[in-house]
């Protein structure tokens, strides 16, 4: 499965996963605040999902 990413540190990004439905998660990239992204639209044809920013939290340094 494809996740591709919208807004937050992995804007513009895609991740593959298993074919196992991804529900969302905290990630982070580099020195980037961690964000919340979560699906928000599963296409039926080719299972690309995209995920959106929800939340982020800054980073402790």
């Amino acid at each position: 499965m494809i996740v591709r990413f919208a807004g937050g540190p992995f804007a513009g990004r895609e991740l593959e996963t298993t074919d196992a439905p991804w529900e969302g998660d905290w990630l982070t990239t580099g020195d980037a605040d961690w964000a919340l992204y979560v699906p928000v639209h599963r296409d039926p044809v080719t299972g690309v999902v995209l995920a959106e920013v929800r939340g982020t939290v800054p980073r402790h340094r």
